[in-house]
């Protein structure tokens, strides 16, 4: 029969993370360094200009932002994980049974009820003030 024996942990166990640690820092500097040194620095109004990447940039990038885009998509973020959980319940939907049909019937319930709440919040609607 096998035991466990507790382990002591002596500082020098960790030195081969500390030092990959140290070495993926220094790669990262010296690289960020090596690229600034050597470099081009020639800029031109042609270089600055958008190049194949659509709409050109007007105005301040630094404008503010109403905060029903950011609600919007922290909520899309919610359902859709949820949603997800969704998938493995129809994979094995005859291995769960009776109970597992009850537990995803509460699941989606909840689901509707938060759904509920945000409407009657009114987060989804964009041309009302609140």
């Amino acid at each position: 029969m096998l035991l466990a024996v507790p382990t002591q942990y002596q500082p020098a166990d960790f030195l081969p993370i500390i030092v990959q640690f140290v070495l993926a820092i220094a790669f990262v500097a010296f690289s960020m360094v090596a690229s600034h040194l050597l470099g081009p620095r020639r800029k031109s109004v042609v270089k600055d200009e958008a190049f194949e990447c659509g709409i050109e940039s007007v105005g301040n990038a630094r404008t503010p932002i109403s905060v029903k885009y950011f609600l919007t998509a922290i909520l899309f973020v919610l359902f859709d994980v949820e949603v997800i959980f969704m998938y493995p319940w129809a994979v094995n939907f005859r291995a769960l049974g009776k109970d597992g049909f009850i537990q995803m019937i509460v699941f989606l319930a909840l689901l509707m009820a938060g759904f509920a709440y945000v409407i009657k919040k009114g987060v989804l609607r964009w041309n009302e003030a609140r």
